[in-house]
């Protein structure tokens, strides 16, 4: 092989594995007023056992000393952003998107804590091929009262955009995905407080595969300052403006909106809602299809509860067979 045909390949393996010449994964950070806790949303990134990664931080404009606390890293894989104003999460994440050299974006918030092996199973899993975007299993902490809980995820593409149609099933500070759809689809400024959210459906929408990973990857915070508990109410007005344009790009009607009716009418709504969501979207589990017609009863306990799940069960069976035979 001569000089030539080497130099082909070695440029042709740099653009097959972005590794060779930089960083395989970009950890996006974005910080604002994080002084509490930036410190350890940094360590847990600059300890994981995979290494080829570059840590993105923007500090967005802090009055805190959030500032010092990024400077007290001198790790050569930190990238540093000092911005003198507050420009927004939204304009941060999408600045960060941006800037980033990896194949892939992992995201962590700057009150967040990855665990070790994070960024390892991450980058394993989706070198397979089998999914462009994954989140994972974590804890939530209410750092209020220090009480810590399982998240309760589903993991396959079909549940996961499935249950986009009436929840957020991914969650953000957990989630690695192909730096490319981070970059063709930022997060939109008329998505704010629920942008995340509004950025799932798009990507659905846009036809890349979803998965979470079946183990606990990261802890999730639950503190009063933080954004998405200070603005409620709007984050609902932005939930619904996306669930409802991804529900008609799935060409299911608004009148199908679940929400919780008396039984007469879900037995209409409802269970034509299960059955075209599930003509829709091929594979659905019988436990995602349990939660999805949840949503269109009413939740309280007493006698008829154990009629209720049985209603549930019976329907979500019929559904996923539905997804499952139908073409």
């Amino acid at each position: 092989m001569d000089a030539i045909e080497l130099n082909n390949s070695f440029l042709q393996a740099a653009e097959d594995k972005p590794s060779v010449l930089g960083p395989l994964v970009s950890v996006s950070m974005p910080a604002f007023n994080a002084e509490r806790y930036i410190g350890e949303a940094i360590e847990s990134i600059l300890s994981q056992t995979y290494t080829n990664f570059e840590l993105i931080i923007i500090d967005d404009g802090s009055t805190d000393q959030t500032r010092e606390i990024i400077n007290r890293y001198h790790d050569t894989r930190i990238v540093k952003i000092f911005s003198d104003q507050n420009l927004g999460l939204i304009a941060t994440r999408n600045h960060i998107a941006q800037l980033a050299r990896g194949k892939y974006l992992a995201l962590l918030d700057a009150d967040d804590r990855a665990f070790p092996n994070r960024l390892e199973l991450q980058v394993n899993f989706l070198e397979q091929g089998i999914a462009d975007l994954c989140g994972a299993d974590h804890w939530t902490l209410n750092q209020g009262n220090g009480a810590i809980k399982p998240s309760k995820q589903r993991h396959s593409n079909a549940d996961i955009q499935a249950l986009l149609t009436v929840c957020s099933p991914i969650c953000n500070p957990a989630v690695m995905g192909k730096l490319e759809i981070f970059q063709r689809l930022p997060y939109k400024k008329t998505s704010l407080h629920a942008e995340d959210y509004s950025l799932w459906t798009e990507i659905a929408l846009a036809g890349y595969r979803f998965a979470n990973l079946n183990k606990k990857l990261i802890i999730y915070r639950l503190h009063p300052t933080q954004t998405s508990i200070n603005h409620m109410d709007a984050a609902k007005n932005v939930f619904k403006q996306s669930q409802s344009h991804y529900l008609e790009s799935l060409g299911i009607p608004i009148t199908f909106l679940p929400r919780a009716l008396p039984v007469k009418e879900r037995l209409v709504f409802g269970i034509r809602f299960m059955r075209i969501l599930n003509q829709r979207i091929r594979n659905i589990s019988i436990g995602a299809n349990y939660e999805l017609y949840a949503r269109f009863q009413f939740r309280q306990n007493g006698l008829l509860t154990p009629l209720t799940r049985l209603e549930r069960l019976l329907v979500a069976i019929s559904a996923s067979w539905i997804g499952r035979q139908e073409t």
